[in-house]
Order: C-alpha cells, then structure tokens, then sequence
C-alpha cells in the first residue's frame, strides 16, 4: 500500500522549483491546477495510485516534451516526453478541444488511468475522464494512452509539428510501455491548457463552496 501523498501549496510550489519543471516547460499554472484537481479526485476516492501524477501541458507547441510523470512520494520525474494532440485541435498548438464523438480533438481536464489492453496500436492504456460535459465521453471515444511512430523529434524538426492523433495522447514508441507500465490502474492525469472555457466550466477546479 503506497502512502498517501498530501501537498499543500507551500510544498507543492517546493516540489514545482525543486524538480526545475520551469526549466523543463511546465507552467506553474499547469503544474498548481493539476494538483487542485489531483487533491479532490484523491479525497472522492477516485484516485487508487496517489503517489503518481501525469501532466500534459498543451500550453506547450507539439514540438516540446509536454508530457511529464511525476512520482509525488519520491519527489521526482520518471518521464518527460513529447504526446500528440487530436488532429482537429490544432497544428503546432492544440487550441480547440471537444467531447464528441468523431470530432478528432483532444479533451481537456482530469482523467483516471484505467487497466491495460493490447489494441489496434498495441498496448494501450484506458482512460476514464472525470468531468461532465468535458471529457466524460472518452471511453465512448475510445480515447487511450498509445503508442505512435508519428510522435518523435525528427518529424517535428522537419515539419514544425508532430503527427496528430484521433484525440488520444499518444506517447513515443521507445517509451510507451514503461509510461503506461507506471501510470496504469488508477492514477490521476491532467491535460492542462489556457483555455477559458475550459477554467471556467471545470468543476473540479473551481474553489469549495
């Protein structure tokens, strides 16, 4: 049974300096709102695995390692690495985000990472959003972690943009196995953007009443 991880704000923002996430791209933004939101899932008895946080930051180009894995118990990155966003979100940035099926964008919000299966693409890893209205429709969509020989560094140079998916956050095929491996069954992911509309509907992080 793994401890439960409990971080104020104080020693999120620590956690945030001392791992050099600025350094490394993540937005502080990103990084606060992601625990606010990990803090409630983990208090609801949604999150099994609360010593692991996942992080997409889409305020970040395609180009740039914008998935980050965090071992919150250990204090440290076990993964930084480029993720895909849907087709229809957008070229270098994922700027337009949907819940509907078909519509080939990525979803934004607060996800809990399920169990395993070998698919279409492999060993993928289920995905099961949290919020109504924003993401809950990712089972339905057939939204998972995947592997994707399209989302790597040379592609990126080459065109200024990695390939695009149908709306899931694909992951490099090097590394796939091992991130899925130690997110898998029950952790908390966040896929994080500036996105107004967005913050301003979440639910989840809007302040208790």
């Amino acid at each position: 049974m793994v401890k439960p991880v409990k971080l104020d704000a104080v020693t999120g923002s620590m956690m945030y300096d001392s791992l050099g996430l600025a350094d490394a791209g993540l937005s502080r933004e990103a990084f606060t709102r992601a625990m606010t939101g990990y803090h409630k899932l983990v208090a609801e008895g949604k999150v099994s695995k609360d010593n692991i946080i996942s992080i997409i930051d889409f305020s970040l180009p395609s180009t740039s390692k914008r998935l980050f894995v965090i071992d919150l118990a250990d204090g440290k990155v076990l993964y930084n690495t480029l993720v895909s966003h849907g087709r229809n979100s957008g070229k270098t940035m994922a700027t337009s985000f949907s819940n509907r099926p078909e519509s080939f964008k990525s979803s934004l919000g607060f996800y809990v990472t399920g169990g395993t299966y070998q698919g279409a693409h492999g060993y993928s890893l289920r995905l099961q959003g949290t919020e109504l209205g924003i993401n809950d429709k990712a089972m339905e969509r057939g939204i998972v972690m995947h592997a994707a020989d399209y989302v790597n560094e040379s592609l990126g140079k080459a065109q200024g943009y990695i390939g695009r998916s149908l709306g899931c956050p694909a992951v490099p095929v090097a590394m796939h196995k091992k991130i899925i491996g130690s997110i898998r069954d029950g952790s908390c992911l966040f896929i994080y953007s500036p996105d107004r509309k967005y913050l301003a509907s979440s639910r989840i992080l809007q302040p208790a009443a």
